[in-house]
């Protein structure tokens, strides 16, 4: 449900509407509460309805939510590691609203970690042009220096290549590593964490067997050339991940979690309080979500 005054709610009615409640061998649940789908045209008998009630204000977010939208995501992850669903599929939510009630996570990624248990969780940028990882997330730009580690980039390149075999079907997946700095630090002339870090995790990746390109030059590593050479790229922030594959693919990029015993994708947006409920809401970022979330189980299977 995500997010009940937010688009959440009425682009997963129209993803469900729009792939006639089911994918492939998968039947479609929506899960929270029923009267939020119903205002958005959804039959109750297709919601998994859950215990607290929510109502649906367009644009206007109501902390008495709270409960539900938490709800929801509990329930779909309970049902998914039960083996009950193949996979789960997050609308946003508003994590301004939550955190006045108590929610303790900066966002979805941190609390599907702990509901599962899972070691590290990792947000993935995913579309048919492109699949990157930003190393470092929501932190001030003049703090990505200091977070970048050995360890960290060897542990997130280990898990992206992990996922491109087990989720997306790549017996031989290749991963670039883009540099931090202008041009890749040019030889240390334009600065030093390329040759002090990255290099060194980059080799002892490949002394594991994996594939791995770089540090590369991030203003030349995006267009269509340059993308054929790799099956995801790790990059070192944010912007610099997620401003190629917005550009690229605006309304088919997926926001996928790696690293959970479960699948879990969401669209690759906001909750939209400014259109909520105006009929503009564009559902094609959460029906390619829902189509990845059936790709990636159904890889896991075979």
């Amino acid at each position: 449900m995500g997010e009940p005054a937010g688009v959440g709610p009425e682009v997963a009615a129209a993803a469900f509407k729009a792939l006639g409640g089911r994918i492939g061998a998968h039947p479609l649940r929506l899960i929270g509460d029923a009267g939020v789908f119903s205002a958005c045209g959804v039959p109750y008998e297709a919601v998994i309805a859950v215990k607290a009630r929510a109502v649906r204000e367009a644009g206007r977010p109501n902390i008495a939510n709270a409960t539900a939208t938490v709800e929801a995501i509990t329930a779909a992850v309970s049902l998914a590691m039960k083996g009950e669903a193949a996979g789960i599929v997050t609308a946003p939510i508003n994590k301004h609203v939550l955190m006045q009630t108590g929610f303790a996570f900066p966002g979805h990624t941190d609390f599907l970690q702990a509901l599962t248990g899972a070691k590290r969780a990792v947000m993935m940028l995913a579309s048919k042009a492109l699949r990157v990882v930003p190393l470092t997330v929501h932190i001030p730009l003049a703090d990505v220096p200091k977070t970048i580690t050995h360890d960290s980039i060897i542990e997130t390149a280990e898990i992206t290549l992990a996922a491109l075999k087990r989720e997306f079907g790549i017996s031989y997946p290749r991963l670039a590593v883009a540099g931090l700095n202008p041009h890749a630090g040019e030889d240390g002339d334009i600065g030093h964490e390329e040759q002090n870090i990255l290099m060194p995790a980059i080799a002892v990746l490949r002394a594991r067997g994996h594939a791995v390109l770089g540090p590369l030059p991030s203003d030349t590593m995006f267009h269509d050339e340059a993308r054929s050479r790799y099956d995801a790229a790790l990059c070192m922030y944010h912007d610099q991940a997620l401003i190629p594959i917005k550009t690229l693919s605006f309304w088919e990029g997926v926001n996928v979690t790696l690293g959970l015993p479960i699948v879990r994708t969401s669209p690759d947006h906001g909750t939209a309080f400014e259109i909520a409920g105006t009929g503009k809401a564009d559902p094609r970022s959460m029906i390619a979500a829902v189509q990845m979330a059936a790709e990636m189980a159904d890889a896991r299977d075979r």
